[in-house]
């Protein structure tokens, strides 16, 4: 499903976990139920937020690195500064 963008078998394979004696897989199939279309959406479509990721990382990273030394206009200096 993962791999091959295959999310419309999210349903069958939920259904398959359920009947199953696995607790911790009824528990994420219990959390997929709240936001189904959304779930299989992600598993479906070829969009996804990893250049976001990416950036936010990077702004986390630089506010650790400045942690105890510096305000938030430095902080902000060097996120804008850097490419």
């Amino acid at each position: 499903m993962l791999t091959e963008r295959q999310g419309e078998r999210l349903p069958q394979w939920l259904a398959a976990v359920r009947q199953d004696d696995l607790p911790s897989l009824h528990v994420l199939a219990a959390g997929n139920d709240c936001d189904r279309e959304a779930v299989i959406a992600g598993l479906t479509l070829a969009w996804n937020s990893g250049v976001v990721e990416g950036h936010v990382n990077r702004v986390k990273m630089r506010k650790r690195q400045m942690f105890g030394r510096a305000g938030f206009s430095l902080l902000r200096k060097r996120v804008l500064s850097a490419t």
